[in-house]
């Protein structure tokens, strides 16, 4: 997990985080670029003010079993490249804590020499992601709060032994 303040990108291709500070997703895709790739593509999920049955969300509280993100990131990001060759860069970040409505939770970026091949890999990153990775969320609504109904049991990567 990193500290609190802005992220510090890697030597490498592969941009993974789990913070509890601000995601920009316009940084993640300006980092994401480069002159050998001529598609960048990027997912941003916000905090929104609803859920599965509940009006007037206000914030969520999301918890990471630190640990295990941290090497799932690894995973996913080697099981986008297995799956879709030549990709340039590829960035996953996800925040822990308290986030509100309007704020991002969670960022996806990835360079590729074509189009077709960075949308494809930025939507089985963010599947995947939520399929994958042991994060869990706490919502908070005017009148109460309570886990999120849509957490389902998780499965590891594919292609890993997690």
């Amino acid at each position: 997990m990193t500290p609190e303040g802005p992220l510090r990108p890697p030597e490498g291709d592969d941009w993974l985080a789990l913070t509890e500070g601000v995601l920009d997703g316009g940084a993640a895709l300006e980092w994401a670029s480069r002159t050998d790739c001529g598609a960048v593509v990027g997912f941003v999920g916000n905090v929104r003010d609803r859920a599965e049955g509940r009006e007037g969300v206000q914030a969520v509280d999301y918890e990471a079993y630190d640990e295990q993100v941290v090497a799932r990131l690894g995973e996913l990001a080697a099981a986008a490249r297995r799956r879709v060759p030549g990709l340039g860069r590829i960035v996953v970040w996800h925040r822990t804590g308290r986030i509100v409505v309007g704020e991002a939770s969670v960022v996806v970026g990835v360079s590729s020499p074509h189009r077709a091949e960075a949308f494809d890999a930025c939507r089985f990153l963010i599947d995947t992601l939520k399929e994958t990775l042991p994060i869990w969320k706490h919502e908070h609504w005017e009148g109460g709060s309570g886990w999120s109904p849509s957490s389902r049991p998780l499965r590891p990567v594919e292609g890993s032994t997690s």
